[in-house]
């Protein structure tokens, strides 16, 4: 009943969903059109970050790089209201994990997982993950202003069996799994900007300083789970590799930022690698360091 009450209620996202993948990227096309160059959407604000990110580039590739985002962000778009219909069997086959054996490997050592995440690639396939893993997976979300825009969200990322989680309640809950020996592997969101009055940690990032929020390291030691990244890499129109890589398996003994560190060079080689596939319309470093905030404390 809830299935049909959802179907009636978000009907223009379920009937777009039905149309085939191919066409939906005529659609990709001719928003990007749109955007780019009518809009004109955050073009400032991409053309900023992606030049202060690549100074050594000249002006011809800083606009190829601008021009794969932009394409690349009108397919994310279509791609996740595809993902309301799309089949158990198609999804697996769009989106696969190239190094399985490395969470299952964790799974069998009765270890629970932190991927720490970022705005990659489509990183809302990320919920197709329950196929390739027996940890229950969790996804970690801050609510959207619109309701009805926030429920769409919940559904495409439930709908293979993920659990999500506000980030507020995120420790408590796997607190709450861990005493029904359930094992996690949780999804956090590691590359938004700290909101102002929160405490951030400094490091080198994109030929810039930046502050990332504490968060995903802070659970990770308190709860004791190994921390992982996921490399999402596009190799064609409409499909997505992951390869997991091992940030912090000893939670020990580790010196506060070391985590972030980790995460901000993986993720910093993901995006040198495949420039386009990162989020650039976030002000991700309009804010400064301020002088009482020391580099890397």
């Amino acid at each position: 009943m809830a299935n049909v009450l959802n179907r009636l209620k978000f009907a223009p996202f379920y009937l777009v969903s039905l149309i085939p993948l191919r066409i939906l990227y005529l659609f990709a096309d001719i928003g990007f059109v749109v955007i780019f160059y009518v809009f004109r959407y955050r073009r400032k604000v991409v053309r900023d970050n992606i030049t202060g990110s690549f100074p050594e580039k000249s002006d011809r590739e800083l606009i190829q790089i601008e021009r794969a985002f932009y394409k690349h962000f009108c397919d994310q778009v279509f791609e996740n209201m595809k993902f309301l219909t799309i089949s158990p069997q198609n999804a697996k086959k769009r989106f696969v994990v190239k190094n399985p054996e490395l969470i299952q490997r964790y799974y069998d050592q009765q270890k629970s997982v932190i991927s720490y995440t970022a705005h990659l690639g489509n990183w809302e396939w990320l919920a197709a993950l329950p196929f390739y893993v027996k940890h229950q997976m969790t996804a970690f979300y801050q609510p959207q202003t619109s309701s009805y825009f926030d429920q769409i969200i919940k559904l495409v990322r439930e709908r293979f069996g993920a659990i999500t989680i506000q980030s507020k309640r995120g420790y408590k809950s796997l607190m709450e799994f861990a005493k029904k020996d359930v094992l996690t592997i949780s999804l956090i969101i590691g590359d938004q900007g700290p909101h102002p009055k929160s405490s951030r940690y400094w490091t080198m990032f994109l030929n810039r300083e930046t502050g990332f929020m504490y968060g995903a390291d802070r659970i990770a030691q308190k709860s004791n789970q190994v921390v992982v990244f996921p490399a999402i890499t596009k190799p064609k129109r409409g499909y997505y590799e992951v390869e997991f890589i091992v940030l912090q398996e000893e939670l020990t003994n580790v010196r506060k930022g070391e985590i972030i560190e980790k995460y901000a060079k993986a993720l910093e080689n993901a995006i040198y690698a495949a420039p386009h596939l990162w989020l650039w319309t976030h002000r991700r470093w309009k804010r400064q360091r301020r002088e009482e905030e020391v580099m890397g404390r």
